[in-house]
């Protein structure tokens, strides 16, 4: 059986041309999925019985679950683990903003870039996620609270660019304005840099928001963070990064872990100044996420503080990230890890 949820309208126009049904019955089928979140085929009552018994031959339609969820009191941040048809599990985060709610999704279960910072490549790659599980993290969260998400963040677990053309297709299906209708402008892609992909999303046009995960201001201390580095290293990136800005006119956001002693020196800034000054860019300042299995402290506050005016003065527009979630491990990949650690039986 295959899944309704994931289905663009294009497929779905195909769908019931097989079924020797009427091109319009597509577009309602997918109104049902997306916008009216039905939950059986046989709630379809605008499609006539026997339409509906044919479709239910060979569709379901069928939801990831919340497995649990932790909540920070502080800032009303959610963290969800949610588990799939196939019991693997994965991580969302929703958090609550002046202009309404955003979710952080996951494109991965698990991760294989082995950023030496994140939770999520501990354990390595599971599998990719299909666009139809990338867009259920957002239907079962607005199901659940009754709420509408208004940004969303392909910046959970995994490497969103490593599993290209479900996200591509997630990214068309949001969209569309008989679904769930989130504008491009309000979706944002984070990448560690693989930089063909780079290429093949700026000829895609699109008007998402890209940030490119750097935390290291040379080649040298990047690559000990992220081994991606050595298979594309800064020179390549940032010549990847100019031409997504002039094909697409969007600004790129670079984000920056701050880690104690590693890379939050003024020395640093000023690399990281060589690096970005005249490019339409921002820099996020991150104090890292300290996870049990890793080494890595955060910086103090006055060191961030310090780098970001640096940076700021000399025309690089830098904000520091608000922390949010800290006391219900929001960082990527810590609270499936601490569910896949759990003694069975």
């Amino acid at each position: 059986m295959t899944n309704l949820i994931g289905l663009t309208q294009d497929q779905l126009y195909e769908v019931v041309r097989e079924l020797g049904e009427a091109k319009f019955r597509g577009k309602q089928i997918y109104e049902w999925v997306y916008k009216h979140r039905t939950p059986s085929i046989d709630h379809m009552t605008n499609l006539p019985k026997d339409t509906r018994e044919k479709l239910k031959e060979k569709y379901t339609i069928e939801h990831i679950k919340i497995e649990k969820i932790l909540i920070d009191e502080k800032d009303e941040t959610h963290k969800f683990l949610f588990s799939l048809n196939d019991q693997n599990t994965i991580e969302g985060v929703l958090m609550k903003y002046k202009y309404g709610y955003a979710l952080c999704v996951s494109t991965q279960v698990g991760c294989k870039m082995g950023c030496t910072f994140c939770a999520s490549t501990l354990e390595g790659i599971v599998r990719s996620l299909t666009s139809g599980e990338i867009i259920d993290q957002i239907m079962v969260v607005e199901n659940h609270f009754q709420i509408r998400i208004s940004n969303v963040v392909l910046m959970g677990s995994g490497e969103p660019l490593d599993n290209y053309d479900e996200v591509l297709k997630f990214i068309y299906n949001v969209n569309n304005s008989n679904g769930i209708n989130i504008g491009q402008r309000h979706l944002s892609l984070s990448t560690c840099g693989i930089v063909p992909k780079i290429y093949d999303l700026a000829k895609e046009n699109l008007q998402i928001n890209l940030s490119i995960s750097l935390h290291g201001s040379n080649d040298f201390i990047r690559s000990k963070m992220m081994p991606i580095n050595k298979k594309y290293p800064l020179e390549q990136l940032i010549k990847a990064c100019k031409f997504y800005i002039e094909k697409t006119g969007r600004r790129i956001s670079f984000e920056y872990s701050m880690v104690n002693g590693v890379n939050d020196k003024i020395e640093h800034a000023k690399e990281l100044e060589a690096l970005l000054k005249g490019l339409n860019c921002h820099v996020n300042l991150i104090p890292v996420n300290e996870i049990k299995e890793r080494d890595f402290i955060k910086s103090s506050k006055d060191n961030i503080i310090r780098f970001s005016r640096y940076l700021n003065d000399i025309g690089v527009p830098t904000t520091i990230r608000r922390e949010l979630g800290s006391s219900i491990n929001a960082a990527c990949g810590q609270l499936r890890r601490n569910h896949t650690e759990k003694p069975k039986g």
